[in-house]
């Protein structure tokens, strides 16, 4: 997949998704808006984390990850994504991976989980198995990642594949600094 960057103000995020339960990441925005519900029903997996809330992100800044199991592009991300998470963990940085399914195969937990622990993610994953978080995001690639501030408004979106030092990873911890250093 090729880098794709575009600004929140591109995108038409509809008016019943306004509850923020995770963040976005991308390029910084004049019209930034609330981040989509992910909604969360009964039946919805976590790993690594209880269902995280609106209250329990307040005040972070959130690194969501969209990606899926058999997506070679997110398995060459996690190197990258897990180092950020650990280095601004400490200051307010939350990353959240979801998990949405391309394929049939990709739904099954067990192997969710194996994959989870096989890239060593540390950090809350939801599972998305019925593409509503997709859809609230009004999503379309693997990987991307959608950075949220502390007030919860989408600051950016970025898809593709990110490496460490890679210029889509230098402006995303950027941006990231910059929130992070925001009150």
């Amino acid at each position: 997949m090729s880098r794709l960057q575009w600004s929140r103000s591109a995108r038409v995020v509809s008016a019943s998704a306004v509850m923020l339960l995770a963040a976005c990441g991308g390029a910084s925005s004049a019209s930034a808006q609330l981040a989509p519900a992910l909604p969360v029903r009964g039946g919805a997996e976590w790993i690594n984390s209880a269902p995280l809330t609106l209250a329990g992100l307040r005040g972070k800044v959130v690194l969501i990850d969209f990606w899926t199991f058999e997506c070679w592009n997110c398995y060459r991300s996690f190197p990258w994504l897990n180092a950020v998470e650990a280095r601004y963990r400490d200051q307010g940085l939350v990353a959240i991976g979801i998990h949405t399914p391309e394929f049939e195969r990709e739904k099954v937990i067990s192997s969710i989980r194996d994959k989870v622990r096989e890239f060593k993610i540390s950090y809350p994953v939801m599972v998305d198995n019925d593409h509503a978080a997709w859809n609230a995001f009004e999503n379309r690639y693997w990987p991307a990642f959608y950075l949220i501030d502390r007030q919860g408004q989408i600051q950016a979106i970025y898809a593709g594949e990110t490496h460490v030092g890679d210029q889509q990873a230098k402006r995303i911890e950027a941006q990231i600094e910059s929130l992070l250093a925001q009150p």
